[in-house]
């Protein structure tokens, strides 16, 4: 019996490992400075968008915290996104990505270049994004997909009734498709032909 135990605590623990090493894995290739201007010199129906995802908080052992930003190429210095992003691991293949606002954030534009950003908020100071939080799934060894959950992040944005997002990560790049839909499921903004194609820079 009690090699039986013994063997149940070794496998746990083993299972533990891999978590935190997927999550690990989710957490490193999320961050960094992209672009999409690759995208945008082929289709004309794309504008060139940068976007920084920087972690932020370190120190909480609750998950790990992001800093998010985006503006358009040609206006970097008034970002028309910010956010945080709290990514945590629900399951072994399975994690949650919580969206947050906060008050004022222009005040925090180009914080990404910062050691240490939005040092000055805590996770209490947070908005939470109610039903809009990206559940990501480890498709296989390059990558993690996930999306909003059916209709529930509510949008109000240029008529829209709900909002939904796609995603898919790789160590190199990020595929962002944001959609906003009226109350009769017609879309009323966002990209129509699949997603924004985000190229991570290199050093």
């Amino acid at each position: 019996m009690k090699k039986i135990f013994l063997l149940l605590g070794i496998f746990f623990q083993l299972q533990a490992f891999a978590q935190s090493k997927d999550l690990k894995k989710l957490s490193t290739w999320i961050q960094g400075n992209y672009n999409s201007s690759l995208q945008a010199q082929q289709d004309s129906g794309y504008f060139d968008i940068r976007l920084h995802i920087k972690q932020i908080w370190k120190e909480n052992s609750n998950g790990n915290w992001f800093y998010v930003e985006q503006a358009m190429a040609t206006d970097q210095a008034k970002p028309y996104r910010q956010r945080v992003y709290h990514i945590i691991q629900l399951s072994k293949d399975t994690f949650e990505s919580a969206v947050y606002t906060f008050k004022k954030p222009l005040r925090f534009a180009g914080e990404w270049k910062s050691d240490t950003p939005l040092s000055t908020l805590t996770p209490d100071s947070l908005e939470t994004r109610k039903g809009c939080s990206v559940f990501l799934v480890r498709k296989d060894k390059n990558s993690f997909v996930g999306s909003t959950h059916e209709k529930d992040c509510s949008s109000d944005l240029r008529g829209a009734k709900y909002a939904s997002s796609k995603v898919t990560l790789t160590k190199n790049s990020l595929i962002s498709w944001d959609q906003g839909f009226d109350a009769d499921g017609k879309q009323v903004w966002g990209a129509t032909k699949g997603g924004y194609s985000f190229i991570k820079e290199t050093k």
